[in-house]
């Protein structure tokens, strides 16, 4: 049976609606899986396989052989695998994340409905927005190369160094027993107090550099806005940090040490 979308068949409403019902299902799905387990972690170790739903999805409907588009796929692929496995092996017999966790003690007994609407749909429907330079992309017929596919690739290698080699840093660092209830000082931590979530967000940047190059690429910009907003102020620096709230030892370190932005340590 022939595969009823091909290139130029789809306007992007169609598009659209179309990566909106996989992540709903998909969502839906960890939903319900993360309920029998009663561990609502799940939804981060789905974030960057979801991305690759999108991704793979928006590449069936409209298959491109450019570069562009191998570029953009193969870069979602490789950042979204790793991820998951990070996330995946951190997690592991640690139980629920203490983000989750508090949410579950606070929301009583509407946490299901609340786990539902507040964890894993409004996560698809974040995923979604960023998700809007790689289904540009993958809509756009235009071939060729530019600058900016070269620029953005450069910008995302950054952000991805950032990222695997913070969490890598991170992780070795917590596994190791002389380290309990300290807070790590060194390597990229001794730039950036986040440097995982700098390199995320850069590498989005990244990703919306590459889509300028395609038809109304410029609106790609909600993906790294959103993503370095929700980074900066929501989900990631200002949540994490009211952790180490009243403790001295974080407190000089954030004294010395960039927030977000890698920079020379203060003296």
């Amino acid at each position: 049976m022939a595969r009823p979308f091909g290139r130029g068949h789809l306007i992007m409403t169609e598009y659209i609606l179309y990566s909106t019902l996989a992540i709903f299902i998909y969502m839906t799905g960890l939903f319900f899986i993360a309920l029998a387990r009663q561990d609502n972690s799940l939804a981060d170790i789905g974030w960057g396989l979801g991305f690759i739903l999108v991704t793979a999805l928006s590449f069936w409907l409209e298959p491109g052989s450019a570069f562009r588009h191998i570029l953009v796929n193969v870069l979602v692929l490789a950042w979204g695998i790793r991820l998951a496995v990070h996330i995946l092996v951190r997690s592991r017999k640690r139980g629920e994340d203490f983000r989750y966790a508090k949410w579950r003690r606070e929301w009583g007994k509407g946490f299901v409905l609340r786990s539902y609407l507040q964890v894993f749909m409004l996560q698809g429907l974040i995923l979604l927005f960023i998700a809007t330079p790689i289904m540009l992309v993958n809509h756009s017929p235009e071939k060729g190369v530019t600058p900016l596919d070269f620029c953005g690739l450069a910008v995302w290698l950054l952000g991805f160094f950032f990222e695997t080699v913070g969490d890598y840093q991170l992780l070795r660092f917590k596994r190791d027993p002389a380290n309990q209830g300290k807070i790590i000082t060194t390597g990229l931590w001794k730039t950036t107090r986040h440097p995982n979530y700098f390199g995320e967000a850069t590498m989005w940047w990244g990703i919306f550099l590459i889509a300028l190059s395609v038809k109304s690429g410029w609106t790609g910009i909600i993906s790294p806005a959103i993503i370095t907003f929700m980074l900066l102020r929501v989900s990631g620096v200002t949540m994490l940090e009211k952790k180490y709230a009243g403790d001295r030892d974080f407190a000089e370190y954030a004294r010395k040490t960039s927030p977000f932005f890698p920079w020379f340590p203060k003296k």
